[in-house]
């Protein structure tokens, strides 16, 4: 809580801010044609133009976001997407119905996650993207 000399002093200058606040003037000027260019050949990443889902925000929606007013994108890392390479890896066949995948490496993979693979369709790991499907039993 402020003290009661400084509330009074905060009472008395308020009223002042708000109308110097209103003498203020803005103006505008020309965005360049080049700027809205370089807004036209945004990807997502180098090898991939579209979002990998319905919910993500397209790059060019973000580039728009304050946080990279001044900041100079040509000097952002711009890392390929593995959604491709994902997709290549072959689908793990599990005996069991449950799947662990720990994300490979020790410490440089990801937590050890359980997958039920009771659906009978491939399931895939929500850290890696790796597929699993339980082994086909016939009864």
């Amino acid at each position: 809580m402020l003290p009661a000399t400084a509330r009074l002093t905060f009472r008395r200058l308020a009223p002042r801010n708000v109308a110097r606040g209103a003498q203020l003037r803005c103006k505008s000027t020309n965005v360049p044609a080049a700027a809205a260019t370089a807004k036209e050949l945004v990807q997502q990443a180098p090898n991939r133009k579209v979002t990998w889902t319905k919910s993500q925000r397209e790059r060019i929606d973000i580039i728009d976001d304050p946080r990279f007013v001044q900041m100079e994108l040509d000097g952002q890392p711009r890392p390929m997407a593995a959604i491709e390479l994902i997709a290549e890896e072959p689908v793990r066949i599990v005996d069991g119905r449950m799947a662990c995948c720990d994300g490979g490496d020790g410490a440089l993979g990801h937590p050890r996650v359980w997958i039920n693979l009771d659906e009978g369709k491939p399931e895939s790991c929500g850290y890696c993207g790796l597929r699993f499907e339980m082994k086909p039993h016939h009864h």
